[in-house]
């Protein structure tokens, strides 16, 4: 994986701050969600190797907060609207459970030295559009290529 090029094809990407559906099941919110879990519990398995990812992905969070926040608030709303006030939390806990335990042993295909490649790279993006693009490509099984990360 080599990193070239990213600024050009960040040009590409328009800057938007709603989340509309997405193809997959997953809205756009949805998915900022689970990269941000994925990149924070991957984190964590990797901080005691070689390779510890915390200080990127402190900056991908800290570059991306309204980001994250605006997707946080977007799910919590999309879950209330599913299953009311009091079934929204619940929903969203279990979700985050979901979330964590997925990656709990590691993400699916790639270990933490491309774990902190691509946290790297993310938390020098600017806007949601990469951020989409980045958690299609990282939350599937692996099949599609990471345009983005060359």
């Amino acid at each position: 994986m080599k990193i070239k090029g990213v600024a050009a094809s960040l040009a590409a990407f328009a800057l938007t701050v709603s989340f509309p559906a997405a193809a997959g099941g997953y809205s756009q919110a949805e998915k900022i969600r689970r990269l941000d879990i994925m990149l924070m519990v991957t984190g964590l398995r990797c901080r005691t190797t070689a390779d510890n990812f915390q200080p990127e992905y402190g900056r991908f969070t800290t570059n991306h907060i309204g980001t994250l926040n605006a997707a946080a608030q977007t799910l919590k709303a999309e879950f209330v609207a599913r299953h009311g006030a009091v079934g929204a939390n619940r929903a969203l806990d279990r979700l985050s459970v979901q979330m964590a335990n997925q990656y709990g042993q590691g993400h699916p295909w790639l270990n933490c030295r491309e774990l902190k490649q691509v946290t790297r790279t993310l938390a020098d993006m600017r806007g949601t559009a990469p951020l989409y693009e980045a958690a299609d490509d990282l939350l599937n099984d692996g099949s599609r290529q990471m345009a983005w990360l060359r």
